[in-house]
């Protein structure tokens, strides 16, 4: 998928009015003015109308007949868009994106455990011990490797399935999941890769019911950081205020 924040002009247009759209400062039913959006951004016509395009492309605009360009509702929105997921979580939706990305988990990635210890073969296996590998280097003192690592490792898993369509979970899980890393790694108290090394014996011994039970056990530790990454966040808000 593709994110514009920062690239140049064209970004910053796409991320300031799709962040103005998530946030419901622009609302649903508005109708956009472009003259107007185009000197207060201090762009061109040519170029407010490109972001635009990038906007409808993901469901947050469209444009009407007789009426011009109008702001979807959330319905719409294609809410995998890494763009919209990192546009929601700046509007203070953190806590369900969190929420909802557990539930999503607790649904798939325990069969997908089970199927992979099924069907790996020997390259899946490296390229998981690999991940795992990274995840030991990055430890808690790199937040970033620390989540490129675990993303490389569920990208892992899903390929051992050698299941085309359960591969591509890929593209959906990411965004999330790269929030939820960004988040949790930055403040995980406990080391993540012994819960997936678990995963991972299991996948090689070939059996799909260690595997997945292994699995249960790794989202069950992730909820719980969550839940502290969240009343953390819901106590710093409460401070403030």
């Amino acid at each position: 998928m593709t994110t514009y924040g920062g690239r140049g002009v064209h970004g910053q247009t796409v991320a300031t009015l799709g962040a103005r759209i998530v946030s419901g400062a622009l609302p649903r039913g508005s109708v956009l003015d472009l003259a107007a959006l185009g000197r207060e951004l201090d762009v061109s016509m040519t170029a407010l109308r490109e972001s635009l395009r990038v906007l409808a492309a993901k469901g947050l605009v469209e444009a009407r007949q007789k009426r011009g360009t109008v702001v979807r509702g959330r319905a719409h929105w294609n809410l995998l868009d890494p763009d919209v997921i990192r546009w929601r979580a700046s509007a203070g939706e953190t806590a369900r994106l969190l929420r909802d990305l557990g539930e999503l988990r607790g649904m798939v990635e325990p069969a997908v455990a089970a199927l992979a210890a099924r069907r790996r073969d020997e390259a899946d296996l490296t390229e998981l011990d690999a991940a795992l590998e990274d995840m030991t280097a990055a430890g808690h003192g790199d937040a970033e490797a620390a989540a490129a690592a675990d993303l490389r490792w569920h990208r892992a898993l899903l390929r051992a399935t050698h299941n085309e369509l359960v591969a591509a979970l890929d593209s959906l899980v990411e965004p999330t999941l790269s929030l939820r890393d960004a988040l949790v790694h930055e403040a995980r108290a406990t080391d993540p890769v012994p819960r997936h090394a678990a995963v991972v014996d299991a996948v090689r011994r070939r059996d799909p019911e260690a595997a997945e039970a292994a699995m249960r056990v790794l989202l069950a530790e992730a909820a719980e950081d969550v839940a502290g990454v969240v009343s953390d966040d819901r106590a710093s808000t409460e401070e403030e205020r």
